[in-house]
């Protein structure tokens, strides 16, 4: 099932989520509607937050170019367990500010931890776009937008053109 997706500016978009404590059917239904959703919209990630579920449960397939094979992955409690020295800069966006792009930096390896949808804990080490995309979307769960990590000035531009975006959207 499509859910919607929270537009930025929403209260919900800058929560601390809260920990799964245990995985049920009703959280691995939802983590299947988040990845139609995500792949829907089209993006390569989607955080629990942009649907309005306050908890620590992301999704990613970072496999953009048709050559390669989708890699759906399921994240219940992600997080940062080490990260490199070396920075990458990409031009990041974001499902819940549409339209809307910036270069952000930020660690270009991370060594990460997180439950599966089987509650199987897996870890991995990414880079380039999967460690960038990955620090998106446990931002989200920690409250925070891309735009967090900008300049007040074009953090302020973004936000009006985004709160300009949800009003036309509003009207239909």
């Amino acid at each position: 099932m499509i859910l919607p997706i929270l537009i930025h500016p929403d209260p919900r978009l800058k929560k601390l989520c809260a920990p799964v404590p245990d995985l049920t059917d009703e959280l691995r239904k939802l983590a299947d509607d988040m990845l139609e959703t995500m792949y829907d919209a089209p993006g390569v990630g989607l955080a629990a937050p942009q649907i309005g579920v306050l908890q620590r449960l992301f999704v990613l397939d970072c496999a953009k170019d048709d050559t390669e094979d989708p890699q759906p992955m399921v994240m219940f409690n992600p997080e940062i367990v080490a990260s490199s020295d070396e920075l990458n800069v990409y031009e990041e966006g974001c499902l819940s500010i549409p339209e809307q792009y910036a270069e952000v930096t930020r660690p270009a390896e991370v060594d990460v931890l997180w439950m599966d949808r089987d509650g199987n804990e897996q870890k991995a080490t990414f880079d380039r776009l999967w460690a960038t995309c990955f620090q998106h979307e446990l931002d989200h769960l920690n409250g925070k937008l891309f735009i967090d990590h900008l300049g007040p000035m074009k953090r302020q531009l973004i936000t009006r053109k985004s709160q300009k975006y949800k009003r036309e959207k509003a009207r239909g």
